[in-house]
């Protein structure tokens, strides 16, 4: 059965930050019947930026783990540990997908833009927290998408972080394709199809994971959306991110989004692929996707860093 991978990545720490407490608390957002519950880890005494990181494609919790799917790469928990040192506050949550509770909801209504509307629930919590002096979105993968629809007068700075520079259903094309063309001429004709009905009569079983009549609503709605048209009414400063080990999402995307936005700043960071590891050899690749073992970039960290205090 072919394996189908959708869409779903020197630093200094001052003395001060060395010696500073770092304290963490467990919140449950909440948006209508939709718990978010997440971790927000910070400096103790110290007023800081709060980096808020939306989560990709799937059903990842705040660490970045997806259960049942051998994904444990615990990137999430790894990135908001090295951010924390910098005296940055980081919160990270349990996508809705990933909590059981918010299931039963999801099997009534689930749009794409119902994840732009949670992270507008988690900056309205905390716009007001007198311990934060400004409020950036992370946006990974899916999430960078979801970051620029949430946007607002209270976010200062944006980060898209492995995010796709096209729309969802040239990628799932692309993607699909490359690993087997036969299957990736059926995902064109069942995207033609739901584009056109509404729905697909017949889904090919090799697909049925990514085109169940179940995730028809929500692919309808995600395909809607062009990132490259959304980055263009990004106004606040933005950081592009890319790693060159990226096998999701490619160089090209960050080149794309940055060519659409040319005030923002493009890094492009050698090694580094879509869960933020740094990888020395491809056949790594997908194995650090598996474990929490292989390290974090140190460029990644060093570049929001810099980016968040400059």
């Amino acid at each position: 059965m072919v394996r189908i991978i959708i869409v779903i990545s020197i630093y200094i720490v001052g003395v001060i930050a060395s010696y500073a407490q770092t304290k963490s608390e467990d919140i449950v957002i909440k948006n209508d019947s939709i718990i978010l519950p997440g971790t927000l880890t910070f400096t103790e005494n110290t007023k800081q930026p709060l980096l808020i990181f939306i989560p990709g494609s799937g059903n990842p919790d705040r660490n970045g783990n997806q259960t049942g799917l051998n994904v444990n790469p615990d990137y999430i928990k790894q990135l908001s540990n090295e951010i924390t040192k910098n005296e940055i506050a980081f919160f990270r949550y349990d996508k809705r997908s990933a909590t059981k509770e918010n299931i039963k909801h999801l099997l009534k209504e689930f749009n794409f833009k119902d994840l732009a509307i949670d992270v507008t629930s988690i900056i309205n919590y905390f716009k007001d927290d007198k311990r934060f002096s400004e409020i950036i979105l992370v946006g990974h993968s899916q999430g960078s998408l979801v970051a620029m629809l949430a946007i607002n007068s209270h976010v200062t700075k944006y980060i898209s972080l492995s995010g796709l520079g096209e729309s969802v259903d040239k990628t799932i094309i692309r993607q699909i394709s490359a690993q087997n063309a036969v299957l990736g001429d059926i995902a064109k004709k069942h995207i033609e199809e739901l584009k056109n009905t509404g729905t697909i009569k017949e889904v090919n079983p090799f697909l049925l994971s990514l085109f169940a009549k179940q995730n028809h609503d929500f692919l309808i709605s995600y395909m809607q959306f062009n990132p490259v048209e959304e980055i263009k009414k990004v106004t606040i400063p933005t950081l592009i991110i890319n790693g060159t080990k990226d096998i999701q999402v490619l160089v090209s995307d960050a080149e794309s989004l940055h060519k659409a936005n040319p005030i923002s700043k493009l890094v492009l960071i050698e090694n580094m692929n879509h869960v933020l590891k740094h990888i020395n050899k491809d056949d790594d690749n997908l194995k650090s996707y598996t474990t929490p073992d292989f390290p974090l970039s140190e460029q990644l960290v060093n570049s929001i860093v810099t980016f968040v205090k400059q």
